[in-house]
């Protein structure tokens, strides 16, 4: 399977709770929601479209998928909330217990376990295992050379600080532009691939 991360991002590179005021307030972050105004039905949500119909299991930190797990199982009825509702999902998490999965098909990767679990599921056969959110994950997915595929949704604003996904470690990683198109509102959709080594 391929990791592919999805991200809405701001010019500074923060992903901190694109979608709603309350996904995400640590640190005080004021921001929530600031992806609503640059959103463009055809092309972002052609994008996101395109690449749920690769995605095979969705993979998430324990926050992120918190936060999904609350919003789209009442989103029942809509097409893109059912493959949301149906599609497998793993939660990287060492505080959640399985009772406590109550989303649809999703299954717990102890957060001590999750480096080994990922490579496992990376290693298997099947289409793309999507990254969401979980920005903390992310840095660690990114980190390890476990993330194929990039795809970024960066949006013309700038949020002065918040989480981000790329780590201040001082390596160099280079990656190849795969795609890009620009939205009616000033965002872009693009696909970054990593360049092998050597």
């Amino acid at each position: 399977m391929r990791i592919v991360v999805s991200e809405f991002v701001s010019l500074d590179g923060v992903v901190q709770a694109p979608g709603g005021a309350e996904e995400d307030t640590d640190g005080g972050f004021a921001h929530g929601g600031w992806s609503h105004p640059f959103f463009d039905p055809e092309v972002m949500g052609g994008a996101i479209d395109d690449a749920m119909a690769r995605t095979e299991a969705l993979l998430f930190g324990r926050r992120t998928w918190q936060t999904m797990a609350a919003a789209w199982p009442e989103r029942a009825g809509d097409p893109f909330a059912d493959r949301m509702n149906e599609i497998p999902k793993y939660v990287v998490t060492g505080t959640l217990g399985d009772e406590e999965l109550t989303w649809n098909n999703t299954t717990r990767i102890p957060g001590g376990q999750a480096l080994a679990r990922i490579r496992e599921l990376r290693a298997a056969d099947g289409g793309d295992l999507q990254v969401m959110g979980s920005p903390t994950l992310v840095r660690t997915l990114l980190g390890e050379g476990l993330v194929d595929e990039l795809r970024l949704i960066i949006t013309p604003v700038l949020l002065g600080g918040g989480k981000r996904i790329f780590a201040d470690d001082g390596v160099l990683r280079t990656l190849e532009l795969v795609s890009s198109v620009t939205a009616g509102t000033g965002a872009q959709v693009c696909v970054y691939r990593p360049v092998p080594k050597g």
